[in-house]
């Protein structure tokens, strides 16, 4: 075997590991959530609610959508306020929606109301790749309320 030739087989194993390291660059980290989370209070202390839910469930505000990363906002009653990837729930009662085996907003509430912030684990759509997948939402409570953003794992 030629050394050119060695040279490429020993190459291509090593993209392989790189490639599938790279792909995942695409997705939100768990800081990149929080972070959104914390961009989201901080612009209804300063834009009030109404703008603020508004803006959340705008898909062309890439301040509040990022790759996979949007906000959404829930009332502690389960009422959805504002929802960055699915305006078909903004207004719906939605605390009994069960996904898999959990009751998604019903922890959420839960961690909201006993901690004011905290991660929730569950399975949900992936609004990039369209599939159901698993997810961690970090939520932070506000008044009577709270506001989440989630990562894809």
């Amino acid at each position: 075997m030629s050394l050119s030739r060695r040279k490429f087989c020993l190459s291509v194993p090593g993209f392989l590991l790189i490639a599938p390291v790279n792909a995942g660059g695409d997705r939100a980290t768990p800081n990149e959530a929080i972070a959104m989370v914390k961009k989201g209070l901080a612009y209804i202390k300063e834009n009030g609610k109404e703008k603020a839910f508004s803006e959340f469930a705008n898909r062309t505000n890439q301040d509040f959508h990022d790759r996979d990363l949007y906000l959404f906002v829930y009332d502690l009653n389960g009422v959805n306020l504002s929802h960055g990837n699915n305006p078909k729930m903004i207004g719906k009662p939605l605390i009994d929606l069960k996904v898999g085996d959990k009751y998604v907003v019903k922890e959420m509430i839960a961690v909201a109301l006993s901690t004011g912030k905290g991660w929730v684990d569950y399975q949900w759509p992936n609004p990039v790749t369209k599939d159901l997948e698993m997810k961690s939402s970090y939520v932070e409570k506000i008044d009577d309320y709270f506001v989440g953003c989630g990562i894809y794992k």
